[in-house]
């Protein structure tokens, strides 16, 4: 039945055995926990990371809260909400049988500042830690103290030192800069080839760009871990399958699991929806993800926000829908920022358009405005493993063509996209990139979990940016705002401000808030879709 996953458990199970295949458009960003940043990672890597926190398993609004996992409890904050403290479980070991200690997390979170060697990685950390002056990371200043910013004042206390008052640590701590490193197997930039297991599973193989396979860690306790079933004995892994083959193959069932878990492309949708049986193997979550064009203000002349505007009239709405699948597997036009899913989310709308295809005749006003009558020329960058980028691309180039502008368009692949391309600022500058195909989930489903990371300007570093737009003063001092803002509605409220602020400056060119239609895989069992993931709750997952 269609949307059997939403609300509860699909074919539950708790029969262990079998082997899980699974397959990817892509190259994975790394599989390091320092140094990976796509939604996908985050819910995979849980097979063979532990992190302080965990989003709680399964279906339904309960999906989107925390409960502890390497943690005892919750944090507990200080008084002025400034310094959180963890309590480590006992009894879990690594994959050596090794104990893990407040120390191997603390070392975890300290070797993941680093953002040259580990460029994919988030940045919360990096900003909200009391870091030293001169510390630059375990390598480039491995004899500089960081317990100013973390510390394992024992080996079962693990104590986290904020700059500022925060009051989501709980959100932040479950991704994957807390999983534990134990610093003597700790081999930097190639870490990612031989990761040391925290969790149910280890690493057979590792055939970097091509597959991997992971077996069971005889060392992990399930006692130690109520949020974990642990059911299949092995899980395989194809990387850089077709994204229109990957379809097929789960179709078919000679594959069981989509890695990037952003639903099925447009060629498949022409299979399954008009199809009863294949439909009754779907599921069609409203996410809390956008995906958008980022329309950046360092190339010329779209620093001029005249021309930004130019973009945000020109665009035909209605054909960006259609290229990521239309309202059922894209998602509703999104005319603002933050998705319907996000606490406090308004919409609003300052570019509306007849129909939503594009108002050319404002688009032209603002053109004359900014000094191109007759348009210009820039460039767009897409992911090209990924067919609904392409396809969004294309339609760009073809709306703004209408006012002038022109578009060449550059594909890159995903894996690489945000180190060396589109969120390299070098590569934007030297080769006069424009406008950059995106998307972006929330890491908690709050404002500041959704929007800091992709419009706060102090963010932004060398490479691995999922901002190179929004840079914005009066932008940031909202962010600041609503950051210490403790009472919840206030909080809410100023987000909208900034939603507000990001569209007035034509930064960002909003394309659906994203639904996804999902498939779920012949043969599997204990399936559900996980709010909190934004997708199916991969390590509940089990196969007949």
């Amino acid at each position: 039945m269609a949307n059997a996953a939403l609300t509860s458990v699909y074919n539950p199970s708790t029969k262990k055995g079998g082997t899980l295949k699974a397959a990817h458009s892509s190259d994975w960003d790394s599989l390091d926990p320092a140094d990976t940043y796509y939604g996908y990672s985050f819910n995979f890597g849980r097979y063979y990371w532990r992190t302080l926190t965990m989003y709680k398993t399964g279906p339904g609004p309960d999906g989107n809260t925390v409960v502890p996992d390497l943690a005892e409890n919750l944090g507990e904050p200080s008084t002025d909400g400034k310094t959180w403290t963890y309590k480590i479980k006992a009894g879990l070991k690594f994959e050596d049988g090794t104990p893990i200690t407040a120390k191997d997390v603390a070392y975890g979170v300290a070797r993941s500042f680093d953002k040259e060697t580990f460029p994919h990685g988030p940045s919360y950390l990096n900003e909200l830690l009391d870091w030293p002056k001169d510390f630059k990371g375990v390598y480039k200043t491995p004899d500089v103290d960081y317990k100013s910013a973390v510390e394992a004042t024992d080996d079962s206390t693990l104590v986290f030192h904020l700059k500022k008052p925060f009051a989501s640590m709980d959100y932040v701590v479950q991704m994957p800069m807390t999983a534990p490193v134990p610093k003597d197997k700790d081999t930097g930039a190639k870490y990612k080839e031989k990761v040391v297991s925290s969790g149910p599973y280890k690493f057979e193989k590792n055939e970097i760009g091509k597959s991997f396979a992971l077996v069971r860690n005889d060392q992990w306790d399930a006692s130690t871990d109520p949020n974990r079933p642990a059911l299949p004995d092995r899980i395989e892994v194809q990387l850089n399958v077709n994204a229109d083959d990957l379809d097929n193959q789960l179709i078919s069932g000679s594959i069981q699991l989509d890695i990037p878990g952003t639903g099925m492309q447009p060629a498949a949708l022409g299979k399954v929806l008009p199809d009863p049986a294949l439909k009754a193997r779907t599921d069609n979550p409203t996410i809390p993800r956008l995906w958008y064009v980022s329309v950046i203000p360092d190339t010329k002349p779209l620093d001029n926000i005249d021309c930004r505007k130019a973009v945000m009239w020109a665009a035909d709405r209605v054909a960006n829908q259609t290229a990521f699948g239309g309202p059922v597997a894209g998602g509703d036009i999104a005319t603002n920022v933050m998705p319907p899913p996000i606490v406090g989310q308004e919409k609003f709308d300052l570019y509306a358009s007849p129909d939503n295809k594009g108002d050319v005749a404002k688009a032209k006003e603002a053109l004359a405005a900014c000094g191109q009558p007759n348009g210009f020329s820039t460039n767009m960058t897409f992911r090209s493993d990924r067919p609904r980028e392409k396809a969004l691309a294309e339609a760009m180039q073809q709306a703004l063509a209408r006012v002038g502008i022109k578009l060449t368009l550059k594909g890159f692949p995903a894996s690489s996209y945000f180190s060396d391309y589109a969120g390299n600022v070098n590569y934007v500058k030297e080769n006069g990139i424009g406008l950059a195909s995106h998307g972006w989930g929330s890491d908690w489903p709050d404002g500041y979990g959704f929007m800091q990371a992709i419009v706060d300007s102090r963010t932004i570093r060398d490479a691995g940016n999922y901002n190179l737009s929004v840079k914005n003063p009066e932008v940031d001092k909202l962010i600041d705002q609503a950051s210490a803002e403790l009472d919840a509605t206030a909080r809410a409220k100023l987000w909208v401000d900034v939603d507000k602020k990001v569209m007035e400056d034509a930064s960002i060119l909003p394309v659906v808030w994203a639904k996804s239609l999902l498939m779920r895989g012949e043969g599997v069992t204990n399936l559900a879709y996980n709010e909190g993931q934004s997708m199916y709750d991969y390590v509940m997952l089990g196969v007949q």
